[in-house]
């Protein structure tokens, strides 16, 4: 007998003695019965565009630029905005401010930078709550350099780059006349 056949003898015969003993330890164990139709997946999180909210609010910050020239508006001038497509009968009812209002942000004492962000943050939010008619308080420019309306003329000109922005027009007087805007967002 060769080395080789030694050793498979005593494999095979430790081999047997294994399988015998599973065999006995498993003598009442039964199989599980299972359904083969039913899947168990592990449920991923969904994605989170990170880089996509990223460029979403350079766009953003990019549309409401300013290169824009502050003796434009004078300080009683009344604004006015109104997009293709809205009905003159609709605009005029926003000018009388028959529309309720149904949202208010006050840009009483904010720089330019944070007037800017307050407007971005706050007409998506009005917009997603499905608010049609807010007001944005912007002021007269009394308290400015030269008591020149700096935010009246920055929010005129960042509304119209919006796209959710129907209309704007001056409120009412008893709304804040020329320091403030009635707005009429899109559904």
């Amino acid at each position: 007998m060769t080395r080789r056949t030694i050793w498979q003898m005593s494999e095979n015969n430790d081999h047997t003695e294994d399988h015998e003993l599973f065999r006995q330890a498993m003598d009442d164990v039964r199989p599980i019965k299972q359904d083969e139709h039913i899947v168990h997946e592990t449920r991923r999180p969904a994605p989170h565009p990170r880089q996509q909210e990223l460029d979403d609010q350079q766009v953003l910050q990019d549309m409401m630029s300013d290169p824009y020239d502050l003796t434009e508006v004078e300080t009683g001038e009344e604004l006015s905005f109104c997009r293709a497509g809205v009905q003159h009968k609709t605009f005029r009812k926003l000018r009388r401010g028959e529309f309720a209002l149904e949202a208010e942000l006050d840009l009483h004492g904010k720089t330019v930078d944070e007037a800017r962000m307050a407007i971005t943050g706050f007409l998506p939010k009005c917009q997603q709550q499905g608010l049609r008619c807010i007001r944005i308080i912007h002021g007269k420019g009394h308290g400015s350099f030269n008591k020149q309306p700096v935010l009246k003329t920055y929010v005129n000109h960042w509304l119209r780059q919006r796209d959710e922005v129907l209309a704007f027009c001056s409120a009412r007087p008893a709304d804040g006349g020329t320091g403030a805007i009635y707005l009429l967002l899109k559904k």
